[in-house]
């Protein structure tokens, strides 16, 4: 035999009460059914006496809510002789209410009433149930489900109930029957009484191992356990099996599933569990039993509790005294309060207990009170409570069969910024439970999901600035690979956030790459640097990685507020790396503080491995001794271009329409990028330097630089002449012009530089760069890296390999 237990939400709905129907007729064994209360009755009766009980005549409104509820679900499900069970249930309601007319009188709700009330959501149900399946069994529950008082609460008489359920339904049981679940009632007094929230689940579970079914099926609306609550992680999954132990583990610590109290009594007579979906039935669930098939995954879930409180018990005098201990926990259990965390520190000196938010001042009142002789004399301290916390378990019994789980956890928690405040483990490593602050719960439970490979991806989530030529490539780019990305390197890409000059627009679940534009324009908040940083830190998102596509001062000025908050930053803007050399240094330590990336590839030679190709000689034992480099794709276009027929001016008006060069063209013609770029090739070479060091040669005059943009179109073709000149000059030995970067020793210099056909840099072809370095290794034979060093495609190239390169950290 079977017993079934369904839900609220399972007899909530019409479409609830038709798949039970439908799932308990097909059933070719005999079974029970429990049923707990429609869904939100339970919550209702409950808030109904309290206003009764407070004298607010609004109670009635609740009175006629459930009346509805229930005559609603009653014509909708029930097609024979419905008008009958409504009377049925109308005698009950009437009961309901002559007890809320009491309550209104008298202004008070006893503990006794209170359950009294609530025994009344079953009841109604498991008529409904009874009529919906025709010629099943109705039980009441309360004759044979019995409790006994202790440590002020209704616990299970386990013995005689067990006796009781064997007598209610016999050995040889046969056909359906429905019992309503959650309810009981004293065995000494004979008042109602009731399991607990949840209790339904342990209703199920107590008839079930009394007998000795061949399994129990808990049915639900969800597939079953999953790795961690999806609302919170959509690549969540459902767990095929677990054990007993994580099965507890997992319930205790927020997993919503199965009431824990229920997993005891099948354990002992090694029962399975099916928990299902009762609007999913064909999926599979998860299955609960003594011994399964290793999946070779160390952790099964994650689970958590929000509202923590986290009380400190702390003093000398506790350091090798007996018993202080025994006196904190005797004094919680005897008020009701429930400990679901310990921490102590091995000296013995402070001990942590965990309990709900709700509970936390009564808490704290009873420990000062237990220890006030000890607080009153120094002895020991006023107790220390921390509240808005939350508590996260991992759970799984591989654990202790994989060495290094905990390290990689807090390493994985260290990295994303997250601080732990405390933290337990016991001795069978099949729980590591941790407490954070509330607003941390959401990213720690994603990163630890996405540690652990419990994801079927690992994400990053990315806030791009600027949407300029680079900004609007890369996330074409990103539009383009993600599903090869997501197919070939497990890498899901979810951009959370896009920012212009003028407008920004964020999303947690990730934004539509096929019309951000769009989207900026109708639902886009205005955009500064401060409401980016804002918005980028109170999203408190994990594995997050700030794309900056700008050349803005302000956007790089964000970079080390976000480094500190434990976000990559990938840049294609060159401000921060070319700056002074303390806030570059500082910039890289807080990366490498923080367990970041910064990364700024693209920052010299757009998509070449320039910057990466130095830092791997560096590591490896290498030291750069010279640099020589073409790093202006602008200026190395404008001197191949230029010609007999197509003089200096007319080359740089080409080079801006062609999009080579900045907007204003003086920037690329002034040396200014070389000399940022050549700065940051030292610096990445290992020499302390900043832009003032650099010798720079000019090669047109500073008066063209200082003026209106307007001035210096005008003026421009008064250099073409001198430029033909010298470059007849130049043709007739062979040579060509280069704009030549160098660094020797740590000496720097830019300028114009003539090359004959000899020179590696001398068949440079159009807006191309090159790399020339000498290192100890690479004397005599020089390594060489060219390529295109401009262009918005190959730029967002460059900042594409870094973000993913991120996602090896």
């Amino acid at each position: 035999m079977k017993v079934l237990k369904f839900g609220g939400s399972s007899v909530g709905s019409e479409e609830g009460l038709a798949n039970l129907k439908n799932i308990v007729e097909g059933q070719h064994s005999p079974c029970v059914v429990v049923v707990s209360a429609l869904g939100g009755v339970t919550d209702l009766l409950l808030n109904t006496s309290l206003k009764a009980a407070a004298g607010d005549p609004a109670y009635k409104e609740g009175l006629d809510r459930l009346y509805s509820r229930h005559h609603d679900i009653i014509r909708n499900v029930i097609t024979d002789r419905p008008d009958d069970l409504i009377s049925e249930i109308d005698i009950m309601l009437s009961e309901i209410a002559s007890i809320y007319h009491g309550l209104s009188l008298i202004r008070d709700l006893s503990e006794k009433t209170r359950a009294l009330i609530v025994s009344y959501g079953e009841r109604l149900s498991s008529k409904i149930v009874n009529r919906l399946i025709q010629g099943s069994i109705l039980h009441d529950s309360r004759n044979f489900i019995k409790t006994e008082r202790k440590h002020h609460r209704s616990m299970l008489a386990s013995q005689l109930t067990n006796d009781l359920v064997t007598d209610e339904f016999g050995k040889n049981l046969t056909g359906i029957h429905i019992v309503p679940g959650f309810i009981s009632t004293d065995a000494d007094s004979g008042d109602v009484t009731n399991l607990g929230r949840g209790g339904s689940d342990y209703t199920a579970s107590i008839i079930a191992a009394a007998l000795d079914a061949e399994v129990l099926e808990i049915w639900t609306d969800v597939d079953g356990f999953m790795t961690a609550d999806p609302r919170v992680i959509p690549t969540a999954y459902t767990i095929n099996s677990l054990t007993y132990l994580e099965a507890m583990e997992l319930s205790n610590f927020g997993a919503k599933v199965i009431y824990p109290p229920t997993i005891y009594p099948v354990c002992v007579k090694n029962i399975p569990i099916l928990v299902k979906n009762t609007f999913h039935p064909e999926a599979s669930g998860s299955v609960i039993r003594q011994h399964i098939e290793d999946d070779g995954k160390p952790i099964k879930g994650i689970s958590s509790i929000s509202g923590t409180s986290l009380i400190t018990v702390t003093g000398l005098s506790m350091v090798g005294v007996i018993g202080v201990n025994r006196r904190i926990f005797s004094a919680l259990a005897d008020n009701g309060i429930s400990v679901f965390l310990v921490s102590q520190a091995s000296s013995e000196n402070s001990t942590s207990v965990g309990v709900r938010d709700a509970d936390a001042v009564e808490a704290v009142r009873v420990l000062d009170r237990e220890f006030e002789k000890e607080i009153a004399t120094g002895a020991m301290n006023p107790m220390y409570v921390e509240t808005g916390l939350a508590t996260v378990a991992i759970v799984g019994e591989n654990m202790k069969h994989t060495p290094g789980v905990a390290g990689k956890l807090f390493g994985t928690l260290g990295r994303s910024g997250i601080s732990v405040i405390a933290c337990a483990q016991g001795a069978s490593e099949t729980n590591i439970s941790f407490v954070v602050d509330g607003r941390s719960l959401r990213k720690s439970l994603n990163v630890i999901h996405d540690s652990f490979f419990l994801s079927e991806y690992k994400e990053l989530n990315l806030f791009i600035c600027g949407i300029g030529t680079v900004g609007g490539m890369l996330i074409e780019q990103i539009a383009s690979q993600k599903e090869e990305l997501m197919k070939t390197h497990r890498l899901k890409l979810n951009v959370v956030g896009i920012a212009s000059s003028r407008k920004a627009i964020f999303s947690r679940d990730g934004l539509d790459l096929h019309r951000y534009r769009e989207l900026l324009e109708t639902e886009g908040i205005p955009s500064s640097p401060s409401i980016l940083r804002d918005e980028v830190l109170g999203m408190n998102i994990f594995n997050s990685v700030f794309v900056d596509c700008t050349a803005s001062k302000e956007i790089a000025d964000l970079y080390l507020p976000l480094l500190e908050h434990n976000i990559s930053v990938v840049a294609a803007n060159k401000v921060a790396a070319s700056n002074t050399f303390d806030l570059y240094s500082r910039l890289k330590e807080t990366a490498l503080r923080r367990g970041v990336k910064f990364l700024y590839e693209t920052n010299v030679g757009a998509g070449l491995p320039i910057i990466g190709t130095i830092n791997d000689l560096r590591s490896s034992g290498d030291r750069i001794l010279k640099i020589e480099a073409v790093l202006s794709g602008t200026l190395n276009y404008i001197f191949n271009a230029i010609s007999a027929d197509t003089p200096f001016s007319e080359t740089v008006r080409l080079a801006k329409e062609l999009g080579y060069s900045e907007p204003d063209p003086r920037i690329d013609l002034s040396g200014g990028d070389v000399i940022r770029k050549l700065v940051i090739l030292t610096r990445e070479g290992g020499y302390r330097v900043e832009q003032d060091d650099v010798d720079r040669q000019l090669f047109i005059p500073e008066s063209l630089l200082d003026g209106s943009i307007d001035e210096f179109w005008r003026c421009l073709p008064e250099l073409d002449k001198d430029f033909e000149e010298r470059r007849k000059v130049l043709e007739s030995e062979g040579k060509r012009w280069r704009f030549v970067a160098r660094m020797e020793m740590g000496r720097m210099s830019v300028g114009l530089e003539a090359v004959d056909s000899s020179h590696p840099f001398y068949d440079l072809e159009g807006s191309n760069n090159i790399v020339m370095l000498t290192t100890e290794r690479y004397r005599k034979y020089p390594m060489l890296i060219q390529g295109y060093g401009a262009g918005a495609g190959v730029t967002a190239a460059g900042v594409f390999a870094n973000i993913i390169s991120t996602a090896n950290n």
